[in-house]
């Protein structure tokens, strides 16, 4: 199944042709699993853990244990419209767990296997979660909890050895008829948290429909998907919307094999193993991901790749990573934007359009993406302002979870307010400028910080690099960057400045960074994104007077 005309071979008349065909009813377990049963042999999970055991699963054997698992809920209490939380990393307990949860009605809430107590209890809390299923790492903690958290009734862990609360022993007592119950389209699905990168995280809740709405951006994204002898991968977390909407769930949809490597951390030697082994053809990669692909020496000799395409978000891929990406890999990397309300918006398909390296690219069919000012006003040309969608789009959330306000707060009128600001060229490519809140006004210019951040990563000494605005009592503000070395660099008041230099040579005199810290990490959220709230609120703790 094609939401796009693959015989078209123009951006904009696909653009202009295309119409929304969203039924009434709708499921995310029919979707991609149910309604492939007749081929039910397919093999579409290719599992394989960092200790390098393997395993596989078809379309047959999904059903079956979702089946199962759906009946094991019922029979514990859970019923149409509960959260069920679930704290796992790429396995299959994950995959059966989303399909069992859509099945009976009830609400998926994914949760990052990295997260701490303090991060787990709040979403928790906040979703009033029944039922948290998990693995050995976070049994215990999540047990800890669930006599602090009213709603939570009981942890479910995989090979936790506890014979009562164990994953598969549950499954295995429940029965392998069951009747999906009828959704419609709007019905809520799955609770997200959002990265958190601007203040408290709030849960988006995200609709039935969304996974349709996702297909028009994911098809062209990975350059028409599916094709013949198509292999997806991700590095992303599955318990985010990067990994799970762009990624695990239409992979299934499509019928396409996906790996799932449970592996702790990102690791560049392995991930080049992996997609070597496995001879993936697409994949989504973060850009965080893709630098420290970059940082492999000898990437291109040392292995033999099949991609024919990535697709890249998260944070601005920038100029250089599309450089790269054609040298070394060979496919120009298609950009996407999106955000955990509203995702899979904006993007490239290289099969068809020159990307303009550095542009997020323009909206894909059935998405309506503008610049716009206060008033809700659609900007001209060139002209900076807030990136906004169109609230009817079947891919927009339902609304933050318990928090109507906020919700309604990101709207003026029919506009969804997306805290992104960027601007539309004469070509129609949208353009990425910087979070509202990362903005830096500096002597009367307002900086974005991914052209900097871009512009640092042309140095062979960086790695990685995140640019906030300093308080400045001359300026207002001046750029600062936090600069995570390449292997073998040292840092040095005379690296610094050739960083500098290369900077103000490359950008202009008011954008490169008056000022450099050589660091060992960035902060990041579990969705691979730098928190430039943290690197801001550590300037203004070493900025105050010691007691």
């Amino acid at each position: 199944m094609h939401l796009i005309d693959t015989d078209q071979t123009n951006f904009d008349t696909i653009y202009k042709n295309f119409r929304w065909e969203i039924p009434a009813n709708l499921n995310i377990a029919h979707q991609i699993c149910e309604r492939h049963q007749n081929n039910k042999d397919k093999v579409v999970i290719y599992y394989e853990n960092a200790e390098g055991d393997c395993a596989s699963y078809n379309f047959g054997q999904l059903k079956t244990l979702s089946d199962q698992f759906a009946n094991a809920l019922v029979a514990r209490g859970i019923k149409r419209g509960d959260r069920v939380a679930i704290v796992l990393s790429q396995r299959i307990e994950t995959v059966i767990a989303h399909l069992a949860i859509y099945k009976l009605g009830a609400i998926a809430l994914p949760l990052a296997i990295l997260f701490g107590p303090e991060a787990l209890e709040y979403r928790l809390r906040d979703s009033g979660a029944r039922i948290a299923i998990t693995d050995v790492s976070k049994y215990e903690t999540l047990s800890n909890l669930e006599s602090s958290l009213d709603e939570l009734q009981l942890v479910i862990g995989c090979h936790c050895g506890n014979p009562e609360t164990e994953f598969w022993q549950l499954l295995n007592q429940g029965s392998t008829d069951f009747e999906i119950v009828q959704t419609q389209a709007d019905d809520p699905a799955c609770l997200i948290y959002t990265s958190g990168t601007t203040g408290p995280p709030k849960g988006a809740l995200v609709a039935h429909r969304a996974i349709i709405g996702n297909f028009t951006g994911f098809e062209m994204s990975q350059n028409f998907f599916p094709q013949a002898n198509d292999v997806f991968w991700t590095p992303a977390d599955w318990a985010w919307t990067g990994g799970l909407w762009d990624g695990l769930l239409p992979s299934l949809n499509y019928g396409v094999p996906i790996l799932a490597y449970e592996g702790s951390g990102f690791d560049p030697q392995r991930a080049c193993q992996l997609l070597e082994k496995y001879q993936v053809t697409n994949a989504f990669i973060p850009p965080t991901a893709l630098k420290m692909l970059r940082s492999v020496d000898g990437i291109k000799d040392k292995y033999s790749f099949n991609l024919r395409a990535v697709m890249s978000a998260g944070e601005q891929v920038g100029e250089e990573l599309i450089h790269w990406g054609r040298e070394i890999l060979g496919i120009t990397i298609n950009e996407m934007w999106g955000q955990t309300e509203f995702n899979y918006l904006v993007g490239n398909c290289s099969a068809i359009m020159e990307p303009k390296p550095g542009s997020m690219g323009k909206p894909y069919p059935g998405h309506r993406v503008d610049v716009i000012d206060d008033e809700g006003k659609v900007l001209a040309d060139g002209e900076h302002g807030e990136l906004a969608a169109w609230c009817d789009d079947p891919v927009m959330f339902l609304g933050y979870w318990n928090n109507e306000a906020a919700t309604e707060s990101k709207k003026t009128g029919n506009w969804f307010r997306t805290g992104d600001v960027g601007y539309r060229d004469e070509d129609g490519f949208l353009w990425f400028v910087g979070r509202k809140d990362d903005v830096i006004s500096s002597a009367g210019y307002r900086i974005g910080p991914g052209e900097i951040e871009d512009s640092l990563l042309r140095h062979p000494a960086v790695m990685q690099a995140a640019v906030i605005g300093k308080p400045d009592e001359l300026r207002g503000q001046i750029v600062k960057a936090f600069v995570v070395l390449s292997n073998h660099q040292q840092a040095s008041d005379e690296l610094a400045k050739e960083i500098q230099q290369s900077v103000r040579e490359r950008l202009s005199a008011h954008e490169y960074p008056r000022e450099i810290e050589f660091v060992d990490t960035l902060p990041m959220t579990t969705t691979g994104k730098v928190r430039r709230m943290d690197l801001r609120q550590r300037e203004i703790n070493s900025a105050k007077p010691e007691d």
